[in-house]
């Protein structure tokens, strides 16, 4: 047997590769499912579909790159909060836009950051970011109905009838946007400010949700994800790390201990 051939079978279960892949850091696994319908990420030297199985000791590339696993089980878990100003998109590259919330990150061995959830590029507030799939997995799959809650400014006049229509549902393109709290916080006239919270991270909700009022969100904060506020003290850029024993406690509130 070559030196690097893989063993067929080391003992271990076979899980998908996109679970997999997700666990050890890699990416979510939306991410990595996007990769493996592009063809970009290759087992034993051949591309592969969704939901092909593996043990965890094959060749894997991921762009053409080579991922070694040997040391995974020695990473810890870490998770960020960092405070996403306007204008930085959550990628790890894009062509059209020179900042992203990942350039001032420490860089993470054995792995890569993960975003939980998305801000689009004008929405500022929280963003948690993880090296842990499993954790970014948990915490963004709908069947956790996790609170994310935001601070949103809108233009125009919200009246009584806009609030129950929001409060009750409203059908957009991809189905009836549910939101637990709408409320009035703040501002008056052409310009205030409220709450919203939901249990979903669909691509730019809260905006559509608006605008299928014929209003407009002129502002939107992200303020707390879960069990997480966004702190006080973080000013816009700035970015701080869970220690262990609070990460831990973290864990044990979703149930992941």
């Amino acid at each position: 047997m070559a030196k690097n051939s893989p063993v067929e079978d080391s003992g271990n279960k076979k899980e998908r590769i996109q679970k997999f892949l997700a666990n050890m850091g890699m990416g979510s696994r939306r991410s990595i499912e996007e990769l493996i319908k592009q063809k970009k990420i290759t087992v034993n030297q051949k591309p592969i579909d969704l939901g092909h199985m593996v043990y965890g000791n094959e060749i894997i590339h991921i762009n053409g790159r080579r991922i070694y696993f040997k040391n995974a089980e020695k990473r810890e878990s870490r998770l960020i909060i960092y405070h996403k100003p306007e204008g930085e998109i959550v990628s790890h590259s894009d062509p059209k836009h020179q900042k992203t919330v990942f350039q001032k990150l420490p860089k993470v061995k054995n792995g890569k950051w993960i975003s939980i959830g998305r801000l689009d590029i004008n929405t500022s507030g929280l963003l948690l970011i993880t090296n842990d799939g499993k954790l970014a997995n948990h915490m963004m799959h709908p069947s956790q109905q996790i609170d994310r809650e935001y601070s949103v400014r809108i233009l125009g006049e919200v009246t009584e009838e806009i609030i129950n229509n929001i409060r009750k549902g409203v059908k957009l393109d991809d189905g009836v946007a549910h939101v637990d709290t709408f409320e009035h916080t703040g501002g008056e006239g052409a310009n205030q400010w409220f709450r919203i919270i939901l249990k979903e991270g669909r691509n730019r909700e809260i905006r559509r949700l608006v605008e299928s009022q014929n209003l407009k969100v002129s502002r939107l904060i992200r303020t707390r994800y879960g069990p997480l506020n966004l702190p006080s003290h973080l000013k816009r850029g700035q970015f701080m790390e869970l220690e262990k024993k609070n990460l831990e406690k973290i864990f044990k509130m979703l149930g992941m201990s």
